[in-house]
């Protein structure tokens, strides 16, 4: 067996890769060898580490010394100071701010140790494409307990107590969604992963397929011995070509291990699993329109009921749950439902996971106990909103999600607490915005994308999203009345009550929870005609305030059309004809000289 003084854990998850970890670790290997470290030290990649904003990250073991940022060029200096001499390098370590030391422990990072996994609990310590990892971490004990010591019966029990609910957006208690689907008279019967996300900003699911995928391939064994299926489908999106990678070789290697095919761990329970590879149609995260694609079908959504648990693939009772949902399975039934339950809240059971991402210091994935608030996320372990702007909102649950105000910081997050809000939960995007959003055009933005993947099934989604659009094109153009605020809601809540799926469903969310929250920046559009956040280009004039510009010509060097001119040392002008309001002045500005105003419309009217 192996034996090694340190072990480098070089992050290889989507974020990281695109940062060259691959080629991180390549270097790291070479310059062990050189240094004739290669029978003390071992290099592993491992699946996302979750800070995705620091990476390439470098975890070094024992001691949790936690490298970010690194560069091909630090490799001789991190192996000859850490690897040789014992002593860590401070210049690679994370710093909270230029007026904090560097912070070495990984879990001394507010972003880490205001978490709590479950989901995550192998998130950058093991080799993803290393089955005998994940069994070292305890991996597919709780499907040894589940067929030697418990019945169908005791574990849907057992999730039933533990009050997990549906991970991908709807919270559908998953104990009872499995119990349906194994009191249903067709012997016949399916399971399926939804590893379909599409929602801009959120990459959960895709992360927990990279760093874990034996975690869902084990929850979904446990279902099928449950329900009484023996075929499962993971429909993952085209996009996650890193995710289907590590697929398929945990299949391959549950396979040759005997944790899939026929007779189980010397069983009776046969049980296979194969990958669906989807084309990134944002409808099919909606289950039926999911189930028409894995048959070969158009993916549209199919009125309800019959639910797929009665009536899913080729007619077949069939049990669907997200990846995060799966994931969570093993843990709850090698602990106990009550375990699980003793986590969150009084409805929300257990842990949820967040993509973290928008106009904060920390962006990442985290995972943190239901009913914690969106204060600490956003603070304790986001860091706050960089660069010294205020905090305006946050954006919860994706496109079909709502936007909160400062004034609900406090909010817990559970899907009850959310839903009262007027936003979801969704599948766990979390969107941080600071003063220099838009809230219209904001709107305008999530309306657009769900016009663009509605599957046009259903005439209140297909016409009515599209409507919205249209006034919100007015309001940003500096063309609405008032009149059309009106309108802008009716239409909102017609098509949420209307539409035939979630997607259509959920659509109008931004737009109700911005004119609930935010019903003066809308007013500002149609009755000012000026966009206070400086953002929509029809309604805004840039101009340089003379007293506070210093001519340090960061503006001139940024504007692509010549716009600004001046000395050096003196206050600059900018010419109007030429500003095409990229914002690229407005941002650069360390003094606050660039400024803006309301431009004369067509109709006459200003500011």
């Amino acid at each position: 067996m192996e034996q090694h003084r340190l072990h480098l854990l070089v992050c290889a998850g989507t974020g990281c890769v695109a940062n060259q970890s691959f080629k991180i670790k390549e270097e790291l290997e070479k310059e062990i060898q050189k240094k004739g470290l290669s029978d003390e030290v071992k290099v592993i990649t491992t699946g996302c580490q979750g800070f995705c904003e620091r990476g390439p990250i470098v975890i070094v073991k024992p001691g949790d010394i936690f490298y970010q940022q690194v560069k091909e060029k630090d490799i001789p200096l991190l192996v000859e100071e850490h690897l040789l001499k014992g002593r860590p390098v401070e210049k690679l370590m994370y710093i909270p701010s230029k007026k904090e030391p560097p912070v070495q422990k990984m879990m001394d990072i507010g972003f880490f140790k205001h978490q709590r996994l479950v989901v995550l609990k192998n998130r950058g310590r093991l080799d993803p494409e290393n089955i005998d990892e994940y069994i070292g971490f305890g991996g597919y004990q709780a499907l040894e307990k589940a067929l030697s010591e418990m019945t169908p019966e005791n574990i849907i029990d057992q999730m039933k107590i533990s009050g997990l609910r549906g991970r991908g957006g709807a919270g559908f208690p998953t104990g009872r969604k499995w119990e349906f689907c194994k009191k249903a008279e067709d012997p016949t019967k399916y399971i399926v992963c939804n590893a379909d996300e599409g929602d801009p900003g959120a990459f959960m699911d895709r992360s927990i397929l990279e760093s874990d995928p034996h975690a869902v391939i084990e929850g979904m064994i446990i279902g099928a011995y449950a329900i009484g299926a023996e075929k499962g489908f993971i429909y993952v999106r085209s996009e996650y070509p890193l995710a289907v990678k590590r697929l398929k070789i945990a299949l391959l290697q549950a396979e040759d291990y005997g944790l899939l095919g026929e007779n189980i761990l010397g069983t009776r329970l046969n049980f296979s699993i194969d990958i669906i590879q989807g084309a990134g149609a944002f409808v099919c995260g909606e289950e039926t329109a999911l189930l028409a694609s894995v048959e070969g079908n158009v993916g549209r959504p199919r009125p309800r009921p019959p639910y797929p648990a009665e009536k899913g693939l080729w007619g077949k009772p069939t049990n669907i749950n997200n990846v995060e949902t799966w994931a969570n399975v093993p843990g709850i039934i090698s602990r106990g439902g009550k375990w699980f339950a003793s986590i969150g809240t009084e409805t929300s059971k257990g842990t949820k996971i967040f993509s973290l991402v928008g106009k904060i210091n920390n962006t990442g994935l985290v995972e943190v106990p239901m009913g914690i608030t969106l204060r600490e996320i956003i603070y304790d372990i986001g860091g706050g909103v960089p660069n010294k702007k205020k905090f305006k909102a946050v954006q919860t649950g994706g496109p079909s999600g709502g936007c909160l105000p400062e004034e609900m910081l406090d909010l817990p997050i559970d899907y009850d607490s959310l839903t009262k809000a007027g936003s979801i939960m969704g599948s766990g995007g979390m969107i941080v915005l600071d003063e220099d959003t838009c809230m219209v055009d904001l709107t305008r933005y999530f309306l657009k994308f769900t016009v663009e993947e509605s599957c046009g099934k259903c005439t209140p989604c297909r016409v009515g999203t599209r409507n919205m659009v249209d006034i919100l094109d007015k309001i940003t153009e500096g063309r609405a009345v008032m009149e059309d605020l009106e309108k802008l809601e009716v239409l909102a809540r017609t098509v949420k009550a209307t539409a035939l799926c979630g997607l259509g469903q959920t659509a109008p969310n931004p737009v109700l929870t911005t004119l609930k929250y935010f019903r003066d920046e809308f007013e500002a559009h149609i009755l000012k005609k000026f966009c206070p956040a400086l953002v929509c280009r029809n309604l805004i004039e840039f101009y340089v305030i003379e007293e506070k510009c210093t001519g340090c010509q960061r503006c001139v060097s940024v504007c692509p059309t010549g716009a600004i001119t001046g000395p050096r040392s003196q206050p600059h002008n900018l010419d109007p004809d030429k500003c095409i309001k990229c914002r690229a002045c407005y941002e650069i500005c360390r003094f606050d000289a660039i400024a803006g105003n309301a431009i004369i419309i067509k109709s006459g009217e200003e500011e």
